[in-house]
This record gives C-alpha cells, sequence and structure tokens, in this order.
C-alpha cells in the first residue's frame, strides 16, 4: 500500500502492455522443456535401450553380475528368467532384468 502511494506521488505508472508476457513465457517453458529432454530422458533412454540390448545378448556361459552384487555363470536362460551358477553347487534363478552387466573376461578375476 505504502509502495502503492509512493508510486502514484512519483507519477509512475504501471505498464499497461501486457501482450509480450506471454509470448516470452511460453518460450522459456519450451525451451525448459527441450533442455529438460535433452540433459534427463534422451540418455535415460539410451541406458535402458543398452541394456534391453545386453539382456537380449545374453547365453549360456556368459559370466553376469545382478543389481544385488552376485556374480555368476548363466547356465539356463527363459524368457523373464536366468539360472546363474555362483559356487561349485550353488545355482540361483534370478529375474532377467535385474542382471546388470556381463563381465568382461578380466574383471571377474582378481
Amino acid at each position: 500500500m505504502i509502495l502503492g502511494a509512493m508510486l502514484f506521488l512519483a507519477g509512475v505508472q504501471a505498464p499497461t502492455g501486457g501482450g509480450r508476457t506471454g509470448t516470452v513465457l511460453m518460450i522459456y517453458m519450451v525451451a525448459f522443456a527441450f533442455i529438460m529432454w535433452f540433459l534427463i530422458i534422451r540418455p535415460q533412454r539410451k541406458v535402458q535401450e543398452r541394456h534391453r540390448n545386453m539382456l537380449a545378448a545374453l547365453k549360456k556361459g556368459d559370466e553376469v553380475m545382478t543389481e544385488g552384487g552376485i556374480i555368476g555363470q548363466v547356465v539356463h536362460l527363459t524368457d523373464d528368467r536366468a539360472t546363474l551358477k555362483s559356487g561349485d553347487n550353488t545355482r540361483l534363478v534370478v529375474a532377467r532384468a535385474k542382471i546388470a552387466r556381463v563381465m568382461g573376461p578380466t574383471e571377474g578375476q582378481t
């Protein structure tokens, strides 16, 4: 209220032409959506595509690591499950989607 009275006394009027404000706001919103797509959505889709391709190329004998950190060798595959041999007599059935990566020839050895 005090600010309004001071502006009135100073003879300052509020701007009346608000037509460009909507256009500028729309440009900012489109630019923000474009930046979000390039920084977040696009890279995430690439990661998902690489994971899907890795799971499709999975075969018997591959050494894999699950999301839980279990390392084992694939002994049997179905559409949604994989059986891993992680020890001498230990076999685990895991969801195929939970396989995090295929270990390289030297990654699993220390």
